[in-house]
C-alpha cells in the first residue's frame, strides 16, 4: 500500500521501516484534544487501569478530529491514530470489549496478560470479521459482530470500502487494524513461540514488565538483571519470529538502548514538554 493512503499512523511508521511512539492516555475530552497536537504516531486510551468507557472513548476520539488539518493534510485520518487496550485479562477472553471499541472507529487493540496460544488466537479473532473457509485469510476465524456505521464514519468511508480495510495487519496487506498482545508473565513467554507461530495477525508484542516484574519478585525494579533477562528472551523471541516488540517505559534516558536492542513500538509518558517523544524522533530521524 502507498503510505500517503494509509490510515493507521503507527502501522505507516513500522510499515515505512522506522519506529513507532505511543503513549497510554486516560480517555477523556480534554486528553483528546491535546494528544491531537502531537508527533505521537498513535495513543492507547487505557481501559485496563482506569474505568473503561465506551462512551467517553467516542467522544474523546471526536476531539482528536480537527477539520483544518484534516483538510491541509488532504488525509481523512486523524493524525494521530487513537488504540485502545480493554480492560480483560488474556483468559477472559473479553470479546465484547474490543467489539464495541472498533465500532467507535478505533485503529487498534492493545490485549492484557496474553499467556496462551488459545488467547493469542481469541485476540486476533476478536479483531476480525467472520468470513468463509474457501475465502483468503481465514486464518485466524473471525468473530466481531456486524455494526461498522460509526467506525466508517470516523473513518471517513462508505461502509463497504470500510469492510475492505477492518482487517489485521500485517496479516492483511492493506488492513487498518493493529493487534497488539501483552507479554506479562513467565508463562506467557514460555509459550510466546508457539503465540507468533501459530497466530498470524499479531501486530506487535507489548512487554508488560511491570506485572512480569512483580511475578518475578522484584516490582517495579525495572533495572533488575532478572527482569531485564527475561525481557531480552521476548524480543529474541519476536526477533526470530520477525514480530515487532514494545516496550511501555521509553524515556530520553533509555530511548537509544531500546532501539539498539530491537523495540520498535514505543510508549513514552505524555508530559507537559513531551521531552521522551523528541528524543525518540531525533534517534528515529525524524526530529
Amino acid at each position: 500500500m502507498n503510505s500517503s493512503e494509509r490510515l493507521n499512523g503507527i502501522i505507516r511508521a513500522l510499515e515505512n521501516g522506522g519506529h513507532a511512539f505511543s503513549a497510554f492516555v486516560p480517555m477523556d475530552i480534554q486528553t483528546g484534544m491535546q494528544m491531537s497536537a502531537t508527533l505521537y504516531d498513535g495513543i492507547v486510551y487505557e481501559g485496563e487501569h482506569l474505568p473503561w468507557d465506551i462512551s467517553a472513548l467516542r467522544d474523546a476520539m471526536q476531539f482528536m478530529l480537527d477539520r483544518r488539518a484534516i483538510a491541509s493534510s488532504a488525509s481523512i485520518a486523524p493524525s494521530v491514530t487513537p488504540l485502545v487496550r480493554v480492560p480483560v485479562n488474556g483468559i477472559e477472553m473479553g470479546q465484547w470489549h474490543a467489539k464495541q471499541a472498533l465500532d467507535t472507529g478505533v485503529y487498534g487493540v492493545v490485549w492484557p496478560h496474553i499467556s496462551t496460544v488459545d488467547e493469542a488466537y481469541n485476540a486476533v479473532a476478536a479483531c476480525r470479521y467472520p468470513r468463509l473457509k474457501d475465502k483468503p485469510i481465514y486464518e485466524p476465524q473471525g468473530i466481531r459482530g456486524d455494526g461498522p456505521v460509526r467506525a466508517a464514519r470516523y473513518w471517513g468511508l462508505t461502509q463497504q470500502e470500510y469492510y475492505k480495510k477492518a482487517d489485521v495487519w500485517p496479516l492483511a496487506p492493506d488492513g487498518e487494524i493493529f493487534v497488539i498482545i501483552q507479554i506479562e508473565d513467565t508463562k506467557g513467554i514460555s509459550n510466546l513461540s508457539d503465540m507468533l507461530e501459530n497466530v498470524p495477525g499479531i501486530g506487535a508484542v507489548l512487554i508488560g514488565e511491570g506485572d512480569l516484574g512483580q511475578e518475578l519478585g522484584f516490582p517495579r525494579q525495572y533495572d533488575h538483571p532478572e527482569l531485564l533477562s527475561a525481557m531480552a528472551q521476548v524480543v529474541d523471541i519476536c526477533g526470530r519470529h520477525g514480530v515487532f516488540v514494545g516496550h511501555p517505559h521509553a524515556n530520553a534516558e533509555n530511548m537509544q538502548e531500546l532501539m539498539d536492542q530491537g523495540y520498535r513500538f514505543l510508549m513514552s509518558a505524555p508530559g507537559r514538554h513531551y521531552k521522551d517523544l523528541e528524543k525518540g524522533l531525533e534517534l528515529a530521524g525524524r526530529g
